[in-house]
Formats: C-alpha cells, sequence, structure tokens
C-alpha cells in the first residue's frame, strides 16, 4: 500500500504547484492592470 500514498503524494505535490503558478500569474495580471490604469490617468 506504500505506492498509495506516493501516488497520493505526487498528485497533491503536482497540484500544489499548479495552483501556485495560476496564483502567481493571477497576481501579475493585477499588477499590470494597475500599472496601466496609473499610466491612463496620468497622462489625463
Amino acid at each position: 500500500m506504500w505506492y498509495f500514498a506516493w501516488i497520493l503524494g505526487l498528485g497533491l505535490a503536482c497540484a500544489f504547484g499548479i495552483i501556485n503558478a495560476m496564483w502567481f500569474e493571477m497576481k501579475d495580471d493585477i499588477r499590470v492592470a494597475r500599472a496601466a490604469r496609473m499610466a491612463e490617468t496620468k497622462s489625463e
């Protein structure tokens, strides 16, 4: 049964990595949108 725990752990590690990458992408999109909004406000 050790293989069940190993596969479960590997799956959770992969899921954590994917969710972490998605979170970093979301934070970067928010930062870019905020910078664009600030540049738009300054140009007016």
